[in-house]
């Protein structure tokens, strides 16, 4: 039987999980349909989730389709928690974007569109809540052409909205499809030139194309009614890729989510791309090559995950005995190498423990919720105690802190939220430290050069010495040691963007006296080029200078035109840059950059500066310098070498100088 791995993806509020419910009952997985409101879901089983109504975790569910069997992976629609659907979006075969039928197009709609245009997904768009007061059909069509992408193809019409009784009636024939698919097709193009073009070539290109993501095939319907699901199952089988890959081949597998069962063991959800996976099969999975044993899998089938023995290419699964496994590892022969499709966090919060909360317990809490979402980065602060967390939003917030007090019962609050800002050297800097020359107290001879990057290029080493010079362990310590350091920068903040060059290498061969073992005291080691190379690689800062720059959020605000004038001042106000200025009709679009650290403060008012018909869409756009108010600093967490003096006594007892 055929495997198609499905992700359904939405704006929040869409519909998303219930037509997750709708899809499994008209596949006979579940006699009664959950409800949100309700709490009983199959794929919102987290008490948060029933709590809130909304998907915070991905969920993966098997219903058979006659000759295809789906895994349907229901994911999150905030977009304060968009790691959550990228790091499903490498293990899809194919998508339903789930659309309101009342609220059109919004903003993580268009979001989530770019992305799956950009790796070329296989892409169905469903309007849900045909069924719905102020349902529409024609504008909700031109918005997806307008907004969305032109390369639509309406399957069908729908009728009387707003009621229970709506409709969707499938086209006849993809006889209305002829300008989008012509488009792709030179030779239907030529066929139609002819008048030679027949229904059975027009569906055949359909496929095709849907299948190559360059069309996208539009079906209305409601998920509460199930008017339009049964077509929209036909487009499911039909429309869009088998999952491939040799069930005889190398074992190669992604791991795209990490829980926890019931004894706390890890559990990882991989998606096998090639090769069987057996229990009690040894496996290499990580960059760094650990192995571990496979002491379980489950498979998913008839909604509901059962024991295996195996798992073959082209499956998802549920692993156990990998203790070390992370999201985005790979499991055998790596596929490709781990990518972000969305912007990283851009915001940080320190995380306040209750009087009755002990620091280590909460510290072991976080780090567990962050091998469950990778881009929860943790930052601990020893010497204040303190452990921050980085955030897409707000809301992100309150459910971090309802898991720890649902899950471990650790009752938190949090600091303000500030933004994650980096550095970027604005000139070129360098220093060198001599092996026992005053005041080095370290046998190592460490020179840096600091030169800025283009923007978005990371950071850079490079070797102006003979790579022979010296053992190479000692070359990576300082590497390994640079790539450290920089993520603190002269205020604290990660730097990025430049390229780090040793000019000076030196080192003291191992010495031994007759008759005895190694003499530390006369040579040098690893950790001699890990302790002066913080030393040198700030001085070279210090010398080229660092600029703190903050993220920046692109937005886009639609209102009524008679409240531009109470948005801008506004606006003004928050530092935002407008740029662009439209109308529509009697409506405003204006578009900008706003701080990422006022974008909370722009939803929050938008609302009362616009009677409640403003539409915003905000996502990162880039980092730009501190220009108003003061430089920010950030506490630092390592042993401080801006502080020679403090550093030494931190790193080592042989205090020099």
């Amino acid at each position: 039987m055929h495997m198609l791995n499905l992700g359904i993806l939405a704006h929040v509020d869409a519909g998303k999980t219930s037509l997750t419910e709708r899809l499994l009952h008209s596949a006979g997985v579940i006699d009664e349909i959950g409800s949100v409101d309700d709490g009983n879901t199959r794929t919102d089983t987290l008490a948060l989730e029933r709590q809130r109504g909304i998907t915070i975790k991905s969920a993966v569910v098997s219903f058979p389709l006659d000759g295809v069997t789906v895994n349907l992976i229901d994911t999150p629609g905030h977009p304060d928690f968009i790691a959550e659907v990228e790091r499903v979006l490498g293990v899809l075969d194919g998508v339903v974007l789930v659309i309101s039928a009342v609220e059109g197009v919004q903003a993580q709609t268009r979001v989530l569109m770019r992305t799956l245009q950009r790796l070329r997904i296989p892409t169905l768009l469903f309007v849900n809540k045909i069924d719905r007061s102020g349902a529409r059909h024609e504008a909700v069509l031109r918005e997806i052409s307008s907004r969305l992408t032109p390369a639509v193809v309406p399957m069908g019409t729908a009728t009387r909205l707003g009621t229970r009784a709506a409709r969707f009636t499938p086209s006849p024939g993809p006889a209305g499809t002829l300008d989008v698919l012509t488009g792709h097709d030179d030779a239907l193009l030529t066929a139609y030139v002819e008048n030679t073009v027949t229904d059975a070539a027009l569906r055949k290109a359909l496929v095709a194309q849907t299948r190559e993501a360059l069309v996208h095939p539009v079906y209305f319907g409601s998920a509460a009614t199930g008017a339009g699901v049964t077509a929209l199952l036909s487009g499911i089988e039909t429309l869009l890729p088998a999952a491939d890959g040799n069930a005889d081949g190398p074992v190669s597998a992604t791991v795209f989510k990490v829980d926890r069962g019931p004894a706390g063991e890890k559990v990882a959800y991989a998606r096998m791309f090639s090769g069987t996976l057996r229990t009690r099969d040894r496996v290499p999975f990580g960059a760094d090559g650990a192995e571990g044993r496979i002491t379980g899998i489950s498979v998913f089938d008839h909604g509901t995950d059962t024991r295996a023995d195996s798992v073959a290419a082209g499956r998802i699964a549920r692993l156990t005995g990998l203790g070390d496994i992370r999201i985005g590892d790979a499991i055998g022969e790596p596929r490709k190498a781990y990518e972000h499709y969305f912007a990283p966090p851009t915001l940080e919060t320190v995380v306040v423990p209750g009087p009755d909360v002990h620091r280590g317990a909460l510290h072991l809490a976080l780090t567990q919720l962050a091998e469950q979402d990778p881009l929860i980065g943790l930052r601990r602060d020893e010497r204040r105690q303190e452990t921050s967390v980085s955030l897409y939003g707000e809301v992100q917030k309150e459910v971090i802190q309802a898991t720890l007090a649902d899950e471990y019962g650790l009752d938190v609050t949090f600091r303000e939220t500030t933004p994650l800002c980096v550095e970027r050297p604005v000139g070129t800097g360098q220093a060198v430290e001599f092996i026992k020359k005053d005041p080095n107290p370290f046998l190592a001879t460490v020179g840096l050069r600091v030169d800025p990057a283009p923007v978005g290029s990371g950071v850079g080493f490079r070797l102006e010495v003979e790579l022979g010079a010296m053992p190479y362990a000692f070359f990576k310590a300082v590497e390994d040691t640079v790539r450290e350091t920089l993520d603190q920068g002269l205020h604290g903040w990660q730097v990025t963007d430049c390229v780090v060059t040793m000019t000076h290498s030196g080192y003291w061969p191992r010495q031994s006296h007759a008759h005895q073992g190694f003499d530390k005291s006369m040579s040098s080691t690893g950790a001699d080029f890990r302790g002066v190379t913080p030393l040198v690689l700030i001085e070279a800062l210090r010398r080229a200078g660092t600029r703190v720059h903050e993220p920046m959020h692109r937005f886009r605000i639609e209102a009524p035109a008679d409240t531009l004038g109470a948005l801008l001042p506004f606006l003004a106000g928050l530092a935002a840059v407008p740029g662009t200025t439209g109308n529509r009709d009697d409506r405003c679009v204006l578009e900008g950059t706003v701080p990422a650290a006022r974008v909370h403060a722009l939803e929050q008012r938008l609302p009362g500066l616009t009677r409640g018909e403003g539409e915003l869409e905000s996502f990162f756009a880039h980092y730009a310098p501190v220009t108003h108010g003061t430089i920010p600093e950030r506490p630092r967490t390592d042993h401080n070498p801006l502080n020679r003096k403090e550093y030494l006594l931190n790193v080592t007892r042989r205090v020099g100088g």
